[in-house]
C-alpha cells in the first residue's frame, strides 16, 4: 500500500511550481493538476508540461506522481489521458465522481493507453475524489468499482457548494463531520485509503494541526493540501508519534504474554485490551517501521 499522508495539488500549467515540487518537496503524492487549477485556455500547455515532467528521473524521491485529469464526460479527458498516461505516471486523480460506472468507464480508456505506452496492465492507480452528495451516497461502491482505486478523497469545496454553503471559505471540511465520517466508512468498506479535504487558510497553522488531528481520529489516512508550507504539519499528523509507537509495543508485548498464559484479553494501563486493540497496535508498528525504512 502506498503512503498517502500528504497529497499536494500542483498547477500543471505553471512550470515554476512543477519544478519546485519535483525538486524535492516531501509530499507523499503530487496531484499534478489539469482540472480546476488550470484555465481552459492553458490546458494544452499543462498537458505538454506534465508530459515532460513525468519523464524526469525521480532520483531518490519516493513521492508518487498522480495527475488530476478533467472530469469524466468532459471534452478534455481523452486528451489528458493521451498526454499523461506514460512511463513516470503512478496514477490519476479522478474528480467529481458520482457513480461507480464512471470509474469503470475510465478503466477502459486507461487500459488502452497503458497498452499503447508499453506500461504493465493495471499499473496506473486512482485517487477518486468524492465531491457531491450523490458521490458520497455511492462512495463504497465507487471505492470497490476497480482494483485500480487506491484511495477516496474528500472534495470539501465542491461538496460545500452543492450544499449551498456561503461563499466565504471558513474551513468547511472541519465542520462537515457527517460527510467526512461517512467517507471514511465507505473507504474502509472498500479497503482503500481515504484522504481528507484541504485546509484553506494557509496562514492558520494551529487550525491546520487541529483539523489534522480530528481527521486522523475520524479515520482518515492523509490530507490534501495546496501549499508546501502545510506539508510538515500534515506528514507529522498522520505518522505515529514516538509515544504512540512505545505504547503500541507495550500493548503487543503484554497481550502476547497473556496469550502465552492462555488469556484472551488483559487489563493494561487501566483499560481492557483485546484482539481488535492489539491489531490496531500492530498496524501502528507496521506503519512506523515502513516510515523508518523510507527515511
Amino acid at each position: 500500500m502506498e503512503f498517502m499522508r500528504s497529497a499536494m495539488f500542483v498547477p500543471g500549467h505553471r512550470q515554476r511550481f512543477i519544478d519546485k515540487a519535483l525538486g524535492g518537496l516531501p509530499a507523499d503524492v503530487f496531484l499534478l493538476d489539469l482540472e480546476d487549477g488550470v484555465p481552459p485556455a492553458e490546458k494544452p500547455t499543462g498537458r505538454a508540461l506534465l508530459a515532460e515532467a513525468l519523464g524526469r528521473p525521480r532520483g531518490a524521491s519516493p513521492t508518487l506522481r498522480y495527475v488530476r485529469v478533467n472530469a469524466i464526460g468532459s471534452a478534455w479527458l481523452e486528451a489528458d489521458l493521451e498526454a499523461v498516461v506514460r512511463p513516470g505516471l503512478d496514477g490519476l486523480c479522478l474528480p467529481k465522481v458520482d457513480y461507480p460506472e464512471q470509474v469503470q468507464q475510465v478503466d477502459a480508456l486507461v487500459a488502452a493507453r497503458e497498452r499503447a505506452a508499453g506500461l504493465p496492465a493495471g499499473s496506473i492507480r486512482y485517487i477518486v475524489a468524492i465531491e457531491s452528495p450523490r458521490g458520497l451516497l455511492n462512495a463504497a461502491a465507487i471505492g470497490a468499482a476497480s482494483p485500480r482505486v487506491a484511495a477516496l478523497m474528500f472534495g470539501a469545496e465542491d461538496f460545500g457548494r452543492e450544499l449551498g454553503l456561503p461563499t466565504r471559505r471558513e474551513g468547511e471540511a472541519s465542520r462537515l463531520l457527517y460527510a467526512r465520517s461517512a467517507l471514511v466508512v465507505a473507504a474502509a468498506a472498500a479497503n482503500v485509503q481515504v484522504i481528507d479535504g484541504v485546509w484553506p487558510d494557509i496562514q492558520d497553522t494551529a487550525g491546520l494541526a487541529a483539523d489534522c488531528q480530528l481527521a486522523r481520529q475520524l479515520g482518515f489516512t492523509g490530507k490534501s493540501l495546496i501549499h508546501p508550507g502545510q506539508l510538515d504539519i500534515i506528514n507529522a499528523a498522520f505518522s505515529p508519534t514516538p509515544e504512540e509507537v512505545d505504547y503500541a509495543q507495550r500493548v503487543v508485548q503484554a497481550f502476547e504474554a497473556a496469550m502465552a498464559r492462555g488469556e484472551g484479553s488483559i487489563a493494561f494501563g487501566g483499560q481492557l485490551i483485546d484482539l481488535p486493540i492489539v491489531e490496531r497496535a500492530r498496524r501502528t508498528l507496521a506503519l512506523a517501521a515502513r516510515l523508518a525504512e523510507r527515511a
